[in-house]
């Protein structure tokens, strides 16, 4: 009863220090700003919570096709939140409340409303299972709880579930996966460590990493720094946490497969550039990503705690991991190698809290000569900082509120270590607990300032930056008009590219890290595809090509009313509002194609761009097969029919030189035939700069190319644009030099598209209900495949009447598969990859685990 009823203080206690800590963003919520980055925030971190929980709602587990052009959920959004724990109680609470309608729709704007709630259940969650966990390991209850508070208040918990939400569900797991190795140390029971690791790994793949890496060197750090009695039988231990981590990774099967099969099969071009060893960060006033709290310094280098082996352990996995938190080499390591990034620095909060918990358990015996001489070594530290190392001024605003909280937490120490009364030591762990909320208060309206976080308000919500109302009646107009399920509108708001999820209609663009690699390829390579914008984990638009929109279901496309921008052959206006209008495309194509002309990849790599569009009208490019049994239409390639004149600028070599502001070159084609309809050129393009963006613009069409040392640059430089058929072709760019060459023409009069339109007929019928796909299709004309506009990924089937077919990678990116004559009932259905094996493995594992954890009780 005791035991509960501390519990019970603990948990009121933790929220009551969650609640304060967020007092800032608390005010700004009461003013309709919410705590959500500005960028990735509203970009994605609650727009997947309103496609993720709209899908749940509806009991579609599996599939979206409003993601982009279509796309598995736990392949593709499980970095997010798909298997997030935190989300899916989240999730349940709003349901319920909606069931009794408490609440409305789970819009963006509700989920932006509801961030600093589930932050708080988040924080106090963190510091709950935190103070257990150092109360587990012999801290007393209030020393745990202040060491917990340091850790859920850290400066990263606010940076990370302020910008990427989901990046601070990891911090739950730490703590959880430190309990399990005591639990084996202590007592040689796996049971906590099965459950810790196969949470952690189920939550999100990416942190499962991170987290496992801390755990590993927390285990050889503990195998050398023992803090119990009878820790000698190494090998015992080894056989339970070798038995442990397989354990749970196969409990944690189910949705760990399909995420880490995403992750794999998600395109990101190597990282090219060097990593450095050193990089200097001032972590005592500025850093973006850790500040040291001063108690831990005075702990630290009071010399004599190191005699306490718990904080001797944890004072040296401190000193451990700060030592890389200043090396770009190491972040790239947690970044599984690729571009240096500092998420992982929350394991740092957690060491550090470790060593603050064991350090106050026993700062009786920091003797009051330690206590001076540490305090000052840690005033001549800041000071020396201030003085010799970074560019602050002593009596700059930041460095005199730092030296305020270190003068105050140093005269809380002395106090305590002087007085050695117990009224004193509360006065201490009080005075501790005010400063660091004071400090995360601070931090927050760092976050709302200079990271602009007060961009982020109920107005900008609903403003047309973002999700206005007009656009939105006027999607209400498009869908009132044309109630099928399944084309495709090409708007986004600005470079917003996930506008179709937040104002829920099925579009032709996406924003996220894991993306179906098939589609970047098409994007990048196969088709040169211009997105508009450089970037590797987003697509958009099919940058003007009208085959593509007729296609790929294209039908719809809203524009601002002042845009320059062409529009693709076949669209006219249908719509229109005060400031955009709507066009309709003219020949788009059904949904269910079928044909009997197959065309390899292979013998289509060397054509153009054009020439794989008609083969992708006239029949069908397949992957997997060595057969191509039709004529590949090709066209000429007309630059030498044109006449290149240089503006502002010279090329030489294949260096194009330019001198003035948009210059460049022409390309002058009235020799040409005045019957094409469009025009598409084709060259590569590559900056030379060291570090500059650019735009590129041809005629009409602007589209922007990333800086060579951006960690998001695509290293594709080839490029096709799609112009209107006129007398010039103008590109124009920046100031700078240029490497261009390859430069291609074409012309297209579109008869073919118009002549496959007019082949239409109306056979088949079609009924999609989540991840299942019932087809009835009249074969009269005995084709031979049908191809569907579904992006291809592992874990789609199909049945044709009753028989298993195989489903092939078709036009670059999507799915087909043969058909029967004559009448064809066929079934598609999708599940995650290796989905069978993988709940066959969970659950196997978790029977066992049950066993194993019983005999050892």
């Amino acid at each position: 009863m005791l035991i509960k009823r501390k519990i019970l203080y603990l948990i009121i206690s933790s929220l009551v220090v969650a609640v304060l800590g967020h007092l800032f963003f608390l005010r700004e919520w009461l003013l309709d700003r919410y705590m959500v980055g500005p960028n990735d925030g509203l970009q994605q971190m609650v727009t997947f919570k309103k496609i993720l929980y709209e899908q749940y709602k509806s009991g579609n587990y599996f599939y979206s096709y409003q993601f982009g052009l279509g796309g598995g959920t736990y392949s593709q959004l499980a970095f997010y939140f798909s298997t997030s724990f935190l989300f899916i109680l989240s999730a349940i609470f709003i349901f319920v409340l909606q069931a009794l309608d408490v609440i409305g729709p789970a819009d963006t704007l509700f989920w932006a409303n509801a961030s600093i709630f589930i932050s708080i259940v988040r924080l106090t969650s963190i510091i709950v299972i935190t103070s257990i966990v150092f109360h587990y390991m012999k801290s007393d209850w209030l020393p745990a709880f202040t060491g917990a508070c340091f850790y859920g208040l850290a400066t990263i918990y606010f940076r990370h579930v302020t910008y990427w939400e989901f990046f601070a569900d990891a911090m739950i797991w730490i703590p959880l996966l430190v309990f399990g190795v005591e639990k084996v140390f202590r007592e040689k029971r796996p049971n906590w460590l099965i459950f810790a690791i196969a949470v952690t790994l189920i939550n999100n793949f990416y942190f499962a990493y991170v987290n496992l890496i801390f755990i590993i060197l927390y285990i050889i750090f503990r195998w050398f720094i023992p803090l119990a009695e009878n820790e000698s039988d190494k090998g015992k231990y080894a056989k339970l946490f070798i038995c442990s981590g397989f354990l749970g990774f196969g409990i944690s099967a189910v949705a760990f497969i399909p995420a880490v099969y995403g992750y794999l099969h998600n395109f990101r071009p190597a990282y090219q550039k060097s990593v450095s060893f050193f990089s200097w960060d001032n972590i005592l006033f500025d850093s973006r990503y850790i500040i040291l709290p001063t108690v831990f310094l005075l702990l630290l280098f009071s010399l004599s705690l190191f005699k306490v082996q718990t904080f001797r352990l944890y004072s040296v996995l401190s000193s451990f991991f700060i030592f890389f938190h200043f090396s770009p080499l190491v972040a790239s390591a947690f970044n599984g190698f690729s571009a240096p990034q500092y998420r992982w620095e929350y394991l740092i909060s957690f060491s550090i809290a470790g060593a603050i918990s064991f350090g106050l358990e026993h700062i009786q015996r920091v003797t009051k000569r330690r206590m001076i001489l540490s305090s000052v070594i840690v005033l001549i530290l800041y000071l020396g900082t201030i003085i010799f190392i970074d560019d602050l001024h002593v009596f700059s605003l930041l460095s005199l509120a730092i030296l305020l909280m270190v003068s105050i937490t140093i005269l809380l120490l002395f106090y305590a270590v002087f007085k050695k009364e117990k009224s004193a030591f509360y006065i201490m762990y009080v005075g501790l607990l005010l400063l660091v909320i004071i400090f995360a208060n601070s931090f927050q309206y760092g976050l709302s300032q200079a990271g602009e976080v007060s961009k982020s308000s109920k107005n900008y919500l609903l403003s047309d930056k973002y999700n206005g109302k007009e656009q939105r009646e006027l999607l209400q107009q498009i869908k009132n008009k044309d109630p099928d399920s399944l084309y495709r509108i090409d708007w986004k708001v600005d470079r917003l590219n996930n506008t179709p999820i937040v104002q829920d209609f099925n579009g032709i663009s996406v924003y996220g890290s894991i993306l179906n690699e098939h589609l970047i390829d098409l994007y990048l390579n196969d088709l040169n595809i211009d997105t508009g914008r450089e970037s590797v984990s987003r697509y958009a638009t099919f940058g003007n090509r009208a085959h593509l929109y007729s296609l790929f279901q294209g039908k719809y496309m809203i524009r601002e009313k002042e845009s320059e921008e062409g529009v693709p052959y076949g669209f006219s206006k249908i719509l229109e509002s005060k400031n955009y209008i709507v066009l309709e495309n003219n020949n788009v194509l059904p949904f269910i194609r079928t044909t009997k002309n197959f065309f390899s990849e292979k013998d289509v790599e060397q054509v153009s761009d054009l020439s794989k569009e008609y083969a992708m009208l006239e029949g069908v490019i397949i992957s997997n097969t060595k057969q191509t049994n039709a004529e590949i239409a090709q066209d000429a390639n007309l630059i030498d029919q044109t006449k290149i004149m240089m503006v502002g600028a010279s090329y030489t070599n294949n260096v194009l030189t330019v001198t003035e502001e948009n210059g460049g070159l022409d390309i002058e084609t009235d020799s040409l035939t005045s019957a094409a309809k469009d025009l598409y050129v084709h060259f590569h393009l590559e900056n030379t700069a060291v570090d500059q963006g650019f735009t590129l613009k041809v005629n009409d069409y602007k589209t922007a190319r990333k800086s060579n040392q951006s960690i998001y640059k695509t290293y594709d430089d080839e490029l096709t644009i799609r112009v209107d058929n006129s007398n010039k072709i103008r590109i124009r760019l920046p100031k700078g030099k240029y490497i261009l060459r390859d430069l291609e023409l074409y012309q297209t009069d579109y008869a073919r598209l118009e002549y496959q339109k007019n082949k239409v007929s109306n056979n088949s019928t079609l009924k999609w209900k989540d991840n299942r796909i019932s087809i009835t299709f009249n074969n009269d004309r005995n084709d031979y495949f049908m191809m569907l506009p579904i992006p291809f990924e592992k874990g789609w089937q199909v049945k044709v009447n009753n028989k298993k077919q195989k489903i092939e990678k078709v036009n670059y990116a999507f799915i087909g598969f043969p058909i029967d004559k004559d009448e064809n009932e066929i079934e598609l259905l999708y599940y995650p990859p290796y989905f069978i094996l993988s709940i066959v493995l969970s659950s196997f594992s978790l029977l066992l685990s049950i066993l194993i954890c019983r005999r050892n009780q």
